[in-house]
């Protein structure tokens, strides 16, 4: 299903170039839908606009017969979407402020009443499309006579190597004596702090939050905001002027500061501090993993029972060591779509071998040693009726109940108020939204 583009409640009405039943079309819509396609399929799908104004007058038209049909969604759901969204916007253009001036609303409130609009209304478009094809399914014989179809036209089409991965890591730990260390640091600069020190020279100098140099430590948040928990808690735990404890995180041990209270947004300035790490605990951790990659290789303890004995990793250690693909929730990677550091260490893999050991970081900047097991593999393919069953299923079914839609749409477009701007009368539609008799 495609989705509604935001509309900015502060720009200017630009004409109306559908409405149907309630809803409306803005020439603005148009627009923007085309370039989320655009930008979605990376350049590969060009569409044009008679064409997209089609697709919305859809959207449009399941939406209004939603409400018809009495079909009805919770705030809650509505909410969860809402906060989905704050987060997903957020994290694109790197701040709650960038979000809302980018799209001319006041403030967060604005732009969340937006977005309760947008998402209320793809609810509905999702759950009138659910009633409409709740009752289609495939038979055998229909998927058997999709796949013989595409192969008569030559359109068969070609399933990209697909991969699954788990990997086993080890981290290189800092020591007691380091942690006690930090904690006793970020002790003695609260003391400073709360004596009259200036808490940004403070983060300047001493913060390994790299934003430090140009934000001084300084951060607007909010409970949608992208911070870690410990973070976002503490935000909302402290009194203003109030200097916290250390407290631990993912990134390391921080001490914060509350400066101001506006609504439900906190700034604060915090300093973060990360223990050293010493070249030895790093060369010890390279050679266990190493030999525990040895060991694997030599047949002495099973990959599966090598993660669970000895993998720090905890999103994957209680899962085998699989690595979900953080774009699709699924296990399987297309080859041919992933980060290029990654496929350059497993691409020559066969089934079952393991990449050797290799240093990384990640976001928080913990060192650790890993190494990655090819746990299947499938080479770009035709598809095939009897390894791809499955796939050539689920594209036999969509296919169905697209077809379904469209039959539902042609129907509905008969007894629903439709009215097209004489701009776009001149538009050549698949279904006969201008109600011509003679079609």
């Amino acid at each position: 299903m495609m989705v509604i583009p935001l509309q900015a409640q502060k720009v200017k009405i630009d004409g109306v170039a559908v409405v149907i039943g309630k809803n409306i079309v803005l020439e603005s819509d148009i627009d923007k839908f085309k370039q989320e396609v655009e930008i979605r399929s990376e350049g590969k799908i060009t569409i044009k606009d008679c064409e997209m104004l089609e697709e919305l007058m859809q959207q449009k038209l399941l939406s209004h017969h939603a409400v018809v049909d009495s079909i009805t969604v919770s705030d809650a759901e509505i909410s969860s979407r809402v906060d989905n969204s704050v987060q997903y916007f957020t994290q694109q253009f790197g701040s709650l402020d960038k979000v809302i001036k980018a799209y001319g609303f006041n403030d967060i409130d604005d732009l969340r009443k937006e977005l309760y609009s947008v998402q209320k209304d793809n609810l509905l478009i999702e759950r009138e499309q659910q009633k409409i094809t709740e009752k289609i399914d495939v038979t055998p014989e229909e998927v058997r006579l999709y796949f013989n179809g595409l192969k008569e036209k030559g359109d068969l089409p070609e399933f990209p190597a697909e991969i699954e991965l788990a990997q086993i890591v080890l981290n290189a730990s800092a020591t007691k004596e380091e942690e006690d260390r930090i904690v006793a640091k970020l002790n003695d600069l609260k003391k400073e702090i709360e004596e009259g020190a200036s808490f940004k020279m403070k983060a300047i100098i001493n913060s390994d939050d790299p934003g430090v140099t140009t934000n001084g430590g300084r951060y607007e948040v909010t409970k949608e905001s992208q911070f870690i928990k410990e973070f976002k808690e503490m935000a909302f735990s402290l009194d203003i002027g109030q200097v916290s404890k250390p407290f631990k995180s993912d990134f390391g041990y921080h001490i914060m500061q509350l400066h101001e209270i506006k609504g439900n947004m906190r700034i604060a300035s915090h300093i973060l501090m990360k223990p050293d790490i010493p070249e030895t605990r790093l060369l010890d951790t390279k050679a266990r993993a190493e030999q525990l990659a040895k060991d694997i290789r030599e047949g002495k303890i099973t990959f599966e029972e090598a993660v669970k004995k000895y993998s720090d990793d905890k999103e994957t250690k209680n899962n085998a060591g699989l690595i979900v693909n953080p774009y699709t929730g699924e296990s399987r990677f297309d080859l041919t779509r992933m980060d290029p550091a990654l496929y350059a260490r497993v691409a020559e893999l066969k089934k079952g071998e393991i990449t050797d050991v290799f240093y990384d970081e990640d976001r928080s900047g913990d060192k650790m040693y890993k190494f990655i097991l090819m746990r299947d593999r499938v080479d770009t393919h035709e598809a095939d009726m009897v390894d791809d069953y499955v796939k050539i299923q689920e594209l036999a079914l969509t296919k169905k109940k697209e077809e379904t839609i469209t039959k539902w749409a042609k129907e509905k477009i008969k007894d629903t108020y439709i009215k097209i701007s004489s701009e776009h009368q001149k538009c050549k539609f698949d279904k006969n939204w201008k109600k011509e008799t003679n079609r």
